[in-house]
């Protein structure tokens, strides 16, 4: 039976959307074993689709062959039940080369991250883009944020472009978004997708559900995939006791803590993870570990969270 195509397969997701850290053994190599596993208690949990070698898989500390060894091992984990989406950037030259590398691993799909370094213009944007979409047959979501903003017509220019089916938004300007969303509505009607993929997004979830955007990407699920499954829930049946329970309790103590340190966006997910029972390494440089205090700290909040969940059953 052949998968349905990746815009449908999204659009009514039955779990948070998982970004995978990358798993390096002792001596920083990849560790594929213990990425499997991740992959798997991922998939196992909920996970509606696996976002692999991203930027909380840290894909601009990966060789092009760790990244495609990566995406092979996310591919035979994920065993069909849910899409792999590869991320995919730098220049236009090395973001084509990536997404052919993830095309020829098996992805479902590719989220086409800021290019780097330059600041481009929209026309130049516009055209990155492009040529990132036409160089294999795999659908292209578009991440917004740092130096790759488009104005509504970009986005609606972008929605017209053959294999982009979407809009991931990094920068959190929820006017830009509304406006966004309300170009392409009127100009391009069709199932563009629109996804919330600020740092802990569900922290901003309920402010992007009021513009219809409600896909988000969650790193929480990384480490405690109830707590991400319970808030899914929760957004899904207008559960809003629970909801604002688990922001107040749990998701604005992380967010806090995470605004400890730089980078803590992915470090501190990771060190999450090994707090889980699951060895997945430490992060490569230019990221560096958390603090060990900060550590404590997170174990601590991840108990209380789920005493949350039992106060809530």
């Amino acid at each position: 039976m052949t998968p349905a195509p990746l815009t449908e397969r999204l659009s009514d997701p039955r779990g948070p959307l998982f970004f995978p850290v990358t798993a390096f053994g002792p001596g920083g190599s990849l560790d594929l074993d213990a990425y499997r596993a991740h992959v798997r208690r991922g998939v196992a949990a909920g996970a509606a689709a696996v976002f692999a070698c991203c930027g909380t898989g840290e894909f601009h500390a990966l060789l092009p062959e760790e990244f495609e060894a990566c995406l092979r091992a996310a591919v035979e984990a994920a065993e069909g039940r849910v899409p792999v989406v590869a991320g995919a950037g730098y220049g236009t030259a090395l973001a084509v080369r990536y997404a052919r590398i993830a095309a020829g691993a098996g992805a479902d799909g590719l989220l086409a991250m800021p290019p780097y370094l330059v600041v481009a213009g929209q026309e130049g944007l516009l055209r990155h883009y492009r040529e990132v979409a036409a160089a294999t047959d795999l659908p292209v979501i578009v991440y917004q944020r740092d130096n790759a903003v488009f104005t509504p017509a970009t986005v609606a220019e972008l929605a017209r472009t053959d294999g982009v089916i979407g809009l991931k938004d990094g920068l959190g300007d929820l006017d830009l978004m509304q406006r966004v969303v309300s170009a392409v509505r009127t100009e391009v009607p069709g199932d563009f997708l629109y996804f919330n993929g600020l740092p802990t997004a569900e922290q901003t979830q309920l402010a992007y559900r009021a513009l219809g955007i409600t896909l988000y990407s969650s790193a929480v699920f990384c480490f405690a995939p109830e707590i991400a499954l319970a808030f899914h829930q929760a957004l899904l049946t207008d559960d809003l006791p629970t909801a604002h329970r688990l922001l107040d309790g749990f998701y604005r103590p992380f967010v806090e803590l995470r605004a400890q340190g730089r980078g803590y966006a992915v470090s501190l997910v990771k060190a999450g993870v090994r707090l889980r029972g699951l060895d997945v390494g430490e992060v490569r440089p230019p990221l560096h570990e958390p603090a060990e205090e900060h550590v404590k700290q997170l174990a601590r909040l991840i108990e209380h969270g789920y005493e949350l969940l039992e106060e809530g059953a």
